[in-house]
């Protein structure tokens, strides 16, 4: 995957883009969003669904791609062992962008990016399933 176009350049050097993506990233998965600007906001939503449908496969080898391109083994393993699992059913949309607005200081475009609910479904299953509990009761 080295080979790959960025898209966004953002204005860093290719070693800055790529350790900037890799730390706001780790984040994402640490803490479910994170507020960045918009153009940022897009390439580390690449970066993430890519390593989210990695993370789907989960063996060893695609274990270490991703630990190679996070370089964080603590959000790898939270990425592999809850975050990836949630979206076993999904093609792609792992992540959502919205947006907040200009920034005060430079007036650039604001936003949350954010991973989608992995078991929605399931949650709504299984609150059905407790209603209907419920009322058989």
């Amino acid at each position: 995957m080295r080979h790959r176009v960025d898209t966004f350049k953002i204005g860093r050097s290719g070693a800055h883009r790529r350790a900037m993506l890799a730390n706001m990233v780790s984040s994402l998965f640490a803490n479910g969003q994170i507020e960045t600007t918009l153009v940022k906001a897009k390439a580390a939503r690449s970066f993430a669904e890519r390593l989210i449908t990695i993370g789907k496969k989960g063996d060893l080898h695609r274990r270490r791609i991703a630990v190679a391109k996070l370089r964080d083994k603590s959000a790898v393993k939270r990425l592999f062992d809850e975050i990836a699992p949630g979206y076993e059913g999904r093609n792609g949309g792992y992540t959502r962008i919205l947006k907040l607005g200009k920034r005060r200081g430079d007036a650039a475009e604001m936003c949350i990016l954010q991973l989608v609910e992995a078991n929605a479904k399931a949650a709504d299953t299984k609150a059905e399933d407790a209603a209907a509990e419920a009322k058989a009761e």
